[in-house]
């Protein structure tokens, strides 16, 4: 398969940290990409949504909402039982492997795009409905062993954050704006590609600056950031079949189950645990995690995806 270009910035970011150039793009740049995507991602989605919405979308979103629900219990007993972190810090990695991660999305929608491979458009909805549950169930089991959680600063967190924020808010201007949002999208649709491969680079320089954090980590943290990603893009790519998606859903929404957060949920993680290593939930996600999902994982389930589309 070839390398989709977005992705070979990533590997130019990660090389370029590990000759120890001075590479490195400046902090106002990281946030307006960041900015950029997540409105860009969501205007997309809120103009499909305005095209595409029916009454079957009620039942996909609470499955898919299920799907967050269930990844963090499944991720919680590996780390607690298997691991033998403590209840703190298995609820707070559980949270981060639930969410997702915006960044991971767009690089599988720009290799589907790339590969003319049709999707729901309306997948920004499932990736705003999958950022809180995961936060919700951890906390939840956090709590089981006596860990106290302030309330008021933590549902603040988790529902004005700026991903949420912007993602929602512009699904929002998407869905209602009608014809209008064509005036913008020469900037929020054409440039999208661009943009990323330029928040890719700096993603590689970050990413490969972590490899050391997850050095000092157990190494059952390495294989736990490798395998939780299998097992949730299974999981996920089970759930996109049964709701009937395109093989193109299948790819994103396996991708979104494989995903973990390291922006959002480290947010809130902060808040409502500050006992917990927040050093290893990062390391993990953002360090192996999304390398993995990035460079192995996006073209295994669009390999898998093909594959059973063969055989049957």
């Amino acid at each position: 398969m070839q390398l989709d270009i977005v992705v070979a910035f990533f590997i130019l970011g990660a090389l370029a940290r590990a000759v120890k150039s001075n590479l490195q793009l400046p902090p106002a740049l990281y946030q307006s990409l960041t900015i950029f995507l997540l409105i860009a991602i969501g205007l997309k989605g809120g103009t499909a949504l305005s095209q595409h919405a029916s009454p079957i979308l009620l039942p996909q979103s609470l499955a898919v909402i299920t799907l967050g629900i269930a990844i963090p219990l499944i991720a919680f007993p590996l780390l607690f039982r298997f691991g033998q972190l403590n209840r703190t810090d298995s609820a707070s990695i559980a949270a981060h492997y639930g969410s997702v991660s915006v960044a991971t999305y767009a690089v599988a929608v720009a290799v589907l795009e790339s590969r003319g491979m049709p999707y729901e458009a309306y997948f920004p909805l499932f990736v705003v409905l999958l950022e809180m549950p995961a936060i919700a169930v951890g906390i939840a089991l956090a709590r089981q062993g006596g860990e106290k959680v302030r309330w008021g600063p933590l549902l603040h967190e988790m529902t004005c954050n700026q991903g949420i924020v912007l993602m929602s808010g512009s699904l929002a201007i998407g869905y209602l704006a009608g014809e209008q949002v064509n005036s913008i999208m020469p900037l929020f649709g054409d440039l999208f590609h661009g943009v990323l491969a330029l928040f890719l680079l700096e993603m590689g320089i970050v990413a490969a600056s972590r490899i050391s954090d997850i050095r000092m980590a157990a190494p059952f943290i390495t294989a736990f950031s490798v395998l939780m990603p299998l097992v949730g893009a299974a999981l996920g790519g089970a759930l996109a079949h049964l709701l009937g998606f395109s093989a193109g859903g299948i790819v994103l929404l396996a991708t979104l189950g494989a995903s973990a957060s390291y922006i959002a949920v480290p947010a809130a993680m902060r808040t409502a645990l500050p006992d917990a290593n927040h050093g290893i939930s990062i390391a993990a996600s953002l360090g192996v995690t999304f390398p993995f999902n990035v460079l192995v994982g996006i073209p295994l389930y669009l390999a898998s995806v093909d594959w059973l589309s063969k055989t049957q």
